[in-house]
């Protein structure tokens, strides 16, 4: 079955960066990360989740961190140069990001955010992210990942 590429995929293509699109079955019910993990057998840790957030100084940025943990807010705000910050409402994912929820990649937002990746990616050579469209996912070279969308790697979560 031909899997449709998408805008990540596609700009991973022109940046040379090879990667492996993992196809999924859906659960409308459950979009965790956590079910994106036993749906493809792999370790909850090696499939990261996309969160984005708004801080009071720098506006939209985005936190990539291991599918079960939760984002430590103080953390998020602090490695961003923000005061405060907080998840976006769900309404404004698709007008500032053109994903939608259980579907949001780190790769090709309408526009480039600040991106922060939490440290234990680098426990892995590859990571899974969203591909952009529920049911898909990127499974990709960490060090890859980290230099295609400029991000900083730090210590996000609770």
């Amino acid at each position: 079955m031909a899997i449709d590429k998408t805008n990540a995929a596609r700009l991973l293509d022109k940046a040379k960066i090879r990667y492996e699109l993992i196809p999924y079955e859906v659960d409308e019910s459950d979009l965790s990360a956590i079910h994106v993990a036993e749906q493809l057998k792999e370790p909850v840790e090696r499939v990261f989740k996309t969160l984005v957030l708004k801080g009071d100084k720098s506006g939209y940025f985005v936190c990539v961190i291991p599918g079960a943990e939760e984002l430590d807010l103080k953390k998020a705000a602090k490695i961003s140069g923000n005061k405060k910050c907080e998840m976006i409402p769900m309404k404004e994912l698709l007008p500032t990001t053109g994903y939608i929820r259980g579907a949001c990649s780190p790769i090709g937002m309408k526009k480039h955010f600040p991106t922060y990746i939490h440290e234990t990616c680098n426990d892995f050579d590859r990571i899974y992210v969203s591909a952009g469209k529920r049911g898909l996912q990127l499974y990709l070279n960490t060090q890859e990942l980290i230099e295609e969308v400029g991000a900083t790697v730090g210590h996000l979560i609770l």
